[in-house]
């Protein structure tokens, strides 16, 4: 099976770096053209935007700032004319154990960037997919979302529960106008911010409670990504699929 996203104009958050470098890369080499989101980092993301090529272009937005998520959708569509699919990629983990003393505002930055950004940019992808009669929205959760975490991350799973249940709500009320939402759940992904906690837990020890022989890497995350955003798993709409190596299954 051969998937052409030739055309196709695709808003990938946190796309300069890990998981979402990874989905953009996989989507370019369909042929879609991606609009790379990034915080801080512009010069990986525009070696990235240079490397996928289709001319792919970056945007530079904190996702903290509820404003400026609704601009960088905005923005993508002024430069692009149209887009036909979201990745909601970009996240945060915040350890933050009952003792710290900014606790309050870790949750609230947490929330902020793993799930009302979210929800903003979703927002924002109905409204303007409505306009064009269709279009794909695919949220990145974690497995969190399902098995919980420790103290230090609850806002973390939090967050990631809560995008789960607003993409079955999105999926739910405008399948009819067009409009799939899909979850992606991974676990242990082998990227740059996760690799401080790989190597304080030790590789071994990560890859023993998988079923499979290696951690995932953002390679293993893009082809999934490729599939729901081309249409041709539109039927699965509102559903989580589970990218963690078997680590969890529910």
């Amino acid at each position: 099976m051969k998937i052409d996203l030739t055309n196709k104009n695709i808003l990938v958050t946190g796309a300069s770096r890990g998981i979402g470098a990874g989905i953009a890369k996989a989507l370019a080499e369909s042929g879609a053209q991606i609009a790379v989101q990034y915080n801080s980092n512009e010069t990986a993301a525009q070696e990235l935007a240079q490397q996928i090529g289709n001319d792919s272009k970056i945007f530079k937005t904190n996702l903290k700032n509820a404003t400026e998520c609704e601009q960088l959708f905005d923005n993508v569509v002024n430069e692009f004319g149209y887009v036909d699919a979201i990745v909601n990629n970009a996240g945060i983990a915040i350890s933050s154990p009952f003792s710290n003393e900014n606790w309050t505002a870790e949750w609230d930055e947490t929330l902020a960037v793993n799930l009302r950004a979210v929800a903003i940019l979703c927002k924002k992808a109905i409204e303007h997919f409505k306009t064009r009669t269709a279009g794909r929205i695919i949220n990145i959760s974690s497995r969190s979302a399902y098995r919980g975490e420790g103290e230090e991350y609850l806002a973390y799973a939090a967050a990631k529960a809560g995008v789960v249940t607003l993409s079955k709500s999105i999926a739910k009320t405008y399948g009819k106008d067009g409009i799939t939402c899909f979850v992606i759940a991974p676990g242990w992904v082998k990227t740059d911010m996760a690799q401080a906690y790989i190597d304080e837990i030790g590789e071994a020890s990560i890859i023993k409670d998988l079923s499979l022989n290696r951690i995932t890497e953002p390679k293993d995350i893009g082809p999934i990504v490729t599939l729901l955003a081309s249409g041709l798993a539109d039927h699965a709409t509102g559903t989580t699929i589970d990218i963690n190596a078997g680590s969890y299954v529910h």
